[in-house]
């Protein structure tokens, strides 16, 4: 899994790449606990996402959960079809923000 970061002041975009899985959750994770305090929007793009697991389902949700005490938002941006899939079977695309 690979990340980048774009910042336009308040506004942080991560790019997220590959599989978000047990064995990559815990560095998104970390970075989403460091940049979540500075943004006021923070969008996951998950477009180039190719397997989402349970653990990667629950860094996802944290980041939203992360925004709220801030009164800021976190928006899913392009996820992947197989991204999709899932966050429609778990009903997660009913909680979240998705563009």
């Amino acid at each position: 899994m690979t990340i980048s970061e774009n910042r336009n002041g308040p506004l942080i975009e991560l790019i997220v790449q590959g599989r978000l899985d047990t064995n990559t959750a815990p560095e998104l994770e970390s970075k989403l606990k460091v940049l979540a305090p500075e943004a006021q929007t923070l969008y996951l793009n998950l477009s180039g996402i190719e397997y989402v697991s349970s653990a990667g389902l629950r860094v996802i949700l944290l980041a939203h959960k992360l925004m709220l005490p801030t009164g800021g938002k976190m928006i899913l941006k392009s996820p992947s079809s197989f991204c999709r899939q899932v966050l429609e079977a778990t009903g997660m695309d009913g909680i979240l923000t998705i563009e």
